[in-house]
């Protein structure tokens, strides 16, 4: 099949990029760098020009309130026109898990935006929500940096690998279309602040990590079910420990 990746070049894009050709199919990363502008609609008919799937895994390169939910909204009602015009027959697009829990999260919200454009579309779709990944806990730990310390919230949390996310993306977008959501998250549950302090033990920082359960994050409120999968949820295959160990 041929697979289009937009956003095929950053974090996520890249790895299933090279997963999807591991496994026999023609995987085009789609981004700016390469002429495809979702946002514009700039290199849309030419790339997607004979594919049958399009994952979508791109980020908005703003998180201002404004900007990202205007990204999320018009690349992807850009990208589920071109795709039905060109006939693509599966778009699978990357979220977070539980969008529709924490409303004061402006990404949240623009992804949950996003989530409800492709619904609307006539393409067949999957929608596949993810937990935080492991390579954001560092950042995720200096935003919390005040005083010597590091505070972060102690509700409960389900990172999971980057590698991890992309298996997942990849197997379902060799699947049938769901017409639906499903949820990802890593193999173990803990408070936020213990995965924040192994991450930061990991680098050599002695800072102590503190849990506050009225730490933010990204500027809003979470509880214990904010973050992680309700329900039934795919997990990924790697510990933390094993991911520090290859840091």
């Amino acid at each position: 099949m041929k697979i289009v990746v937009i956003g095929g070049t950053g974090l996520i894009g890249s790895k299933l990029v090279t997963k999807l050709g591991e496994r026999g199919h023609k995987a085009v990363a789609a981004s700016p760098k390469s002429g495809v502008n979702a946002v514009t609609g700039e290199g849309l008919t030419a790339v997607l020009a004979g594919a049958d799937v399009v994952v979508d895994v791109a980020n908005a390169p703003s998180w201002e309130p404004v900007a990202v939910l205007d990204f999320f909204r018009r690349s992807s009602t850009n990208l589920v026109a071109a795709e039905a015009a060109a006939g693509v027959k599966h778009h699978v697009a990357l979220s977070i898990v539980g969008t529709e829990r924490s409303p004061d999260i402006s990404y949240f919200r623009a992804k949950l935006a996003q989530e409800t454009v492709i619904k609307s579309s006539s393409v067949p779709y999957s929608i596949v929500r993810a937990t935080q990944f492991f390579e954001f806990l560092g950042a995720i730990a200096e935003m919390g940096a005040t005083e010597g310390k590091i505070v972060v919230s102690s509700a409960q949390f389900q990172p999971m690998a980057a590698e991890d996310v992309a298996d997942r993306l990849a197997e379902v977008a060799m699947g049938r279309p769901l017409n639906g959501t499903i949820d990802i998250a890593g193999p173990e549950k803990a408070p936020f602040n213990e995965f924040v302090a192994r991450r930061v033990k990991a680098s050599g920082d002695t800072r102590p990590v503190v849990g506050d359960p009225k730490a933010p994050y990204y500027g809003a409120p979470i509880d214990d079910k904010s973050l992680v999968p309700l329900g039934e949820a795919r997990l990924g295959t790697t510990p933390l420990a094993t991911w520090l160990a290859n840091l």
